[in-house]
């Protein structure tokens, strides 16, 4: 039965039942659609073709038995976001994580497991605790107290399926869990496609801990704050910070900043505040390293500061389409399908060409 995709389908194309049956042009109507969502009637073939090439899917996607489905959902927004933008992501998830598991199925091995790292130290009781379980994090990783080259990479290495969207502008990622009859559940973490890899990779990283931290006491507001510590204090470990800059400053200019952004691949404003969390800066020298800041604009997602990071684009899908079409698992017209893009840009891709 085709009920749950389609209406995933629609959800993502962000669609009302009467707008899809006037994009379809009438051919049957809402009522009707509505009873196909509701597995109440089957659509003929030429319905069927009809909704599927209106909803961008195919219509082996409609027809599919594969049972996945979304949980723990967290969004990372503005209060202005609403339900319909929230439902839209979460079909267009759901799509993108179907097409990935479909062609780990098709190269057995490729795929990477998640596990929960384990310890006391993930437990946490007040803000603070976060950092210990940074510095433990790292530590269960292998990450040392480098900087950390590629977030997007690195979690995909960890199992955790990483997706950048098309997402409006007052959303910045979430977190979510694919869950599979019989199946271990797959952390997602989505990510705006459009913003800076500045703020993508503390994106990131904040929900890393909505991954890895389990809160015991605190509120829904002192866990967005947790999350942000640890995102800082993932990204810019202390001994790091602390060899580079030293424990104690009375004053730090936005030139040497501006070099240590070039490393740590964080924004100005975010190395600001980590110094202060770690005590490196008083409270009149990080008073007056905000004010800079505030009155240049980079404190906001308009930010024209120096040295701006791209985007960091999830690459693991990709590489495994390349490897199924050189190794014969699936044509490349399959290929284009699973990667949303036209078999052209999928020739031009696996050519190389104008990389």
């Amino acid at each position: 039965m085709i009920g749950n995709r389609l209406k995933r389908a629609r959800d993502g194309r962000g669609l009302s039942l009467r707008e899809l049956e006037a994009a379809i042009q009438g051919l049957v109507s809402a009522q009707a659609i509505g009873k196909y969502e509701r597995d109440e009637i089957m659509p003929s073939s030429a319905v069927l073709l009809a909704l599927a090439k209106t909803l961008c899917v195919t219509p082996e996607y409609l027809l599919s038995e594969r049972e996945i489905e979304l949980t723990g959902v967290d969004f990372r927004k503005a209060p202005q976001a609403g339900v319909k933008e929230e439902r839209a992501v979460e079909a267009i998830v759901l799509d993108q994580v179907e097409r990935y598991l479909e062609l780990e199925e098709l190269m057995p091995g490729v795929d990477e497991m998640w596990s929960y790292p384990e310890g006391p130290e993930f437990d946490i009781y007040q803000i603070e605790d976060v950092e210990q379980a940074a510095e433990e994090l790292r530590k269960q990783w292998l990450l040392g107290i480098e900087p950390i080259p590629f977030m997007a990479e690195l979690l995909e290495d960890k199992g955790v399926k990483v997706i950048s969207l098309d997402l409006p502008e007052n959303i910045s990622g979430s977190k979510a869990f694919v869950k599979r009859p019989e199946q271990q559940e797959i952390p997602v973490i989505v990510v705006n496609q459009h913003h800076n890899g500045e703020r993508q990779r503390f994106t990131l990283a904040h929900e890393l801990a909505h991954l890895v931290l389990r809160f015991s006491s605190l509120s829904d507001d002192e866990q967005e704050r947790a999350a942000d510590r640890f995102a800082g204090a993932f990204l810019m470990a202390k001994e790091m910070m602390n060899r580079l800059i030293g424990e104690h400053r009375t004053s730090i200019s936005l030139g040497e900043l501006a070099e240590l952004k070039k490393l740590f691949k964080v924004s100005i404003a975010s190395l600001v505040v980590r110094c202060s969390q770690l005590g490196v800066l008083t409270k009149a020298a990080y008073g007056r390293l905000w004010a800079q800041i505030r009155a240049l604009g980079w404190n906001g997602p308009a930010s024209s500061e120096p040295f701006r990071l791209p985007p960091e684009v999830p690459q693991r899908m990709e590489r495994m389409c390349f490897r199924a079409v050189a190794e014969g698992a699936i044509s490349e017209s399959r290929a284009a399908e699973l990667l949303s893009i036209s078999v052209r840009a999928l020739e031009s891709r696996l050519m190389a060409q104008g990389m």
